[in-house]
């Protein structure tokens, strides 16, 4: 199971789901504290900007970061539940969750699984880029793109509701 939340509720989740590996995506300059008994080898983390596109002074999610998250993904042995934060929970974070959708059910279509993620989160807007770049390493082939663009941007929210997704 995948969960996904802001980064105020990163400890509560763990605790409460048992949580064994966690991906942080935060903007480089963020402060946060290491999650509590979560080893530093399952814990991935990700410092770029919730950008679509280049911006003076900003970092925007890159090639190099789409690689270490799926190569993340692939190493987690799905034992216990893995934890996907950002600051909101509601761009970068779902961007990394429907990646693994994407990954672990390599032969559902893209949509579906888009529809599934928005019905798990009425304020899940994935970040385009990240989703844009990991399409291309799974050889989706646009098929990701097309489908985030296709349930559109969420319901607007400050801080989006921690959600779970089944793999």
């Amino acid at each position: 199971m995948i969960i996904v939340g802001p980064l105020n509720q990163v400890q509560p989740l763990i605790d409460a789901h048992d949580v064994s590996h966690v991906v942080t995506l935060l903007a480089p300059d963020t402060p946060h504290d290491a999650p509590q008994g979560i080893a530093k080898d399952k814990h991935l983390r990700l410092y770029f900007h919730d950008i679509v596109q280049d911006m003076e002074g900003h970092v925007p999610p890159r090639a190099a970061d789409a690689e270490r998250l799926i190569t993340f993904l692939k190493a987690w042995d799905r034992e216990r539940p893995m934890l996907i934060h950002c600051w909101a929970g509601i761009s970068r974070s779902t961007a990394a969750a429907y990646t693994a959708l994407c990954l672990f059910r390599p032969h559902t279509d893209e949509e579906e699984l888009a529809w599934e993620l928005r019905q798990a989160s009425p304020s899940a807007t994935p970040n385009r880029l990240i989703v844009t770049l990991t399409d291309e390493l799974l050889g989706r082939q646009g098929r990701m793109v097309k489908a985030i663009e296709k349930i559109g941007r969420g319901a607007d929210a400050f801080e989006g509701t921690p959600f779970s997704l089944k793999l």
